[in-house]
């Protein structure tokens, strides 16, 4: 069962979508993106009875702007309970605390960080909303002497961003401090079948410019990620799995892994993969459809899928812009010099960026023993792009 809303819906989910023939909820972005497809749409009150009736539905949500929707009308359920749990990161540091006893996390009200003493908090430490999306207000903490200008740049960025998404998706209320987890970081896109065995369908590296650099700029997947993570990675969501209880559950989770091997989650995001259908890098990459794998209870079969593949790699380009921009004031993206950057690309979307603060995403190939597009990329001052 699918709900589909804003912000965006690829033309690989909808073709997912069609070919699945699962009951879709009738809303404004399904209407929309399903029209002339012969798919049907389902009203609340008839979604929410099916889900109801079939304790072992599958829902799939390609927005978080869905939250809301799932705890109105889908309360008789367990759905509301586990996404709460999850997607508010102070209740999901309190559910995993007994896997990492002395992970560092405090819980604060907005109004009173500008009460916090830094010097009491390990450093370095990060700062974001308890529940956020997409990287919105987090910054790093390195030093005491940063802190009267992180505090600054966070209420600048809370003014920006607070009419962008839904209460459910980014709260700007409550924060997290937290200790800076080191390591290289990686995104899991996976869902738990029917007995709460996670099923990956997809894995991702996420490199960064800089120790400071919060951004989702670049991630890329590889047959040597999928090969070296694939057995880790499953048992480490097996972990959070049984301590969430969870089944016929996709999930998007985040973690850092450091050098001696440890693993981290950074944030486990309920009922979906990866966020604006980031996840259709597995369908580039790979060849195979990661919704239909979790709608129809598919796995898959990684060594077949990888035998062709030697050191092509494919990764996903975040064009972001810094939150310092007037979008309001931008005329127009240069789009065929941004696509210049890159030898091998391979799907462009256009984001309206007067909404967003991203002008596109960009899927592009390249050998993973040559990453010089992606590093260049990576610190890139992306209104080279624009024109005001």
């Amino acid at each position: 069962m699918l709900i589909l809303d804003e912000p965006f819906v690829s033309d690989v989910l909808k073709d997912s979508v069609v070919a699945s023939g699962a009951p879709v909820l009738e809303t404004p972005m399904a209407a929309r993106v399903l029209a002339g497809t012969g798919v049907k749409l389902c009203s609340d009150a008839e979604f929410a009875q099916r889900v109801v009736e079939r304790p072992d539905a599958r829902i799939y949500t390609c927005s978080e702007a869905s939250i809301g929707w799932v705890a109105e009308h889908l309360e008789a359920t367990d759905l509301p309970r586990q996404i709460v749990m999850l997607k508010d990161k102070l209740q999901f540091r309190e559910l995993i605390r007994g896997l990492f006893p002395d992970y560092f996390f405090r819980g604060v009200h907005f109004s009173e960080l500008r009460d916090i003493d830094p010097s009491t908090l390990p450093k370095p430490f990060v700062i974001k909303p308890a529940v956020g999306f997409f990287s919105l207000g987090v910054h790093v903490v390195e030093s005491d002497a940063t802190w009267s200008e992180v505090l600054q740049t966070l209420e600048r960025d809370i003014a920006k961003i607070k009419n962008i998404y839904p209460e459910q998706v980014v709260n700007i209320d409550q924060f997290i401090i937290e200790e800076c987890i080191q390591g290289t970081e990686y995104a899991i896109d996976a869902y738990y079948d029917d007995d709460g065995e996670p099923v990956i369908v997809n894995i991702m590296e996420h490199p960064f410019a800089s120790g400071k650099d919060v951004s989702d700029r670049v991630y890329f997947t590889s047959r040597r990620l999928i090969e070296h993570w694939h057995e880790p990675f499953t048992e480490f969501l097996r972990k959070i799995g049984r301590l969430a209880g969870l089944a016929n559950f996709p999930t998007h989770t985040e973690v850092r892994v450091d050098p001696a091997g440890h693993i981290t989650p950074i944030e486990v995001n309920p009922l979906r993969f990866g966020g604006w259908c980031a996840v259709d890098i597995a369908h580039f990459a790979y060849g195979f459809d990661p919704y239909l794998c979790y709608l129809q209870n598919q796995r898959p079969d990684w060594d077949r899928v990888l035998a062709s593949h030697t050191t092509r790699a494919c990764a996903l380009v975040v064009a972001d812009l810094p939150a310092s921009t007037d979008r309001s004031s931008i005329r127009s993206v240069d789009y065929e010099r941004f696509l210049a950057r890159f030898s091998k690309p391979v799907d462009l979307r256009r984001i309206n960026y007067a909404r967003y603060p991203v002008f596109a995403f960009l899927f592009v190939e390249f050998d993973e023993d040559d990453t010089s597009e992606l590093d260049a990329i990576l610190s890139a001052d992306l209104t080279e792009f624009l024109r005001f």
